[in-house]
């Protein structure tokens, strides 16, 4: 059986659908796209964004910002696209949006075999034309590695962590190790 195709609707139909939706569903484009997995991550996917996320949240409060798993939309510039990113990091002011967070600095997003390729490729330019994303986390959950992008003076800095290492949030003055990442997990 194929997944259905996407379908198109309109910002206000999505956001007026999104609460009632049996799954959730990204929105890019004018196009709704449902997020697949959803009714059951693997393991190694759920440990991990629970780990980056209990790891930080404590560092999270005590900075007066914001953490997110898997549950708060991304609504980016304009209100053309919506995603819900893994873990999701917001130190700004507070928008008073109660359904989407629109400046994050810091995006987590544990790759499944179903996403790898959009989270690679779509949800990176999507994601690094946010003005205030300070660190982009791509996660893999079959092995120790993170593809850590941050950004710099001239554009978005590449990291390949492989087996150890550390990540600079710039955003909570803390380093996240590879070793807090995959705690439990391999």
């Amino acid at each position: 059986m194929s997944d259905p195709a996407p379908r198109a609707m309109s910002v206000e139909e999505y956001l007026r659908t999104e609460e009632k939706s049996p799954y959730k569903r990204e929105y890019v484009g004018g196009f709704v796209y449902p997020l697949h997995g959803q009714a059951g991550a693997s393991r190694p996917h759920a440990l991990i964004s629970g780990n980056v996320f209990g790891v930080l949240y404590l560092d999270a409060v005590r900075a007066g910002c914001r953490l997110y798993q898997n549950d708060m939309k991304l609504r980016t510039e304009g209100s053309t696209s919506f995603f819900y990113p893994d873990v999701m990091l917001v130190c700004d002011q507070d928008s008073g949006d109660n359904d989407a967070e629109t400046s994050p600095c810091l995006l987590v997003e544990v790759l499944s075999q179903s996403t790898a390729a959009h989270d690679r490729f779509g949800k990176y330019g999507v994601y690094t034309a946010i003005p205030s994303l300070q660190t982009y986390l791509i996660v893999e959950q079959r092995e120790r590695r993170v593809y850590a992008y941050s950004r710099q003076d001239g554009g978005w800095e590449l990291q390949d962590l492989s087996g150890s290492g550390s990540i600079d949030i710039p955003c909570l003055g803390r380093r996240l190790t590879l070793d807090e990442i995959y705690l439990g997990v391999l």
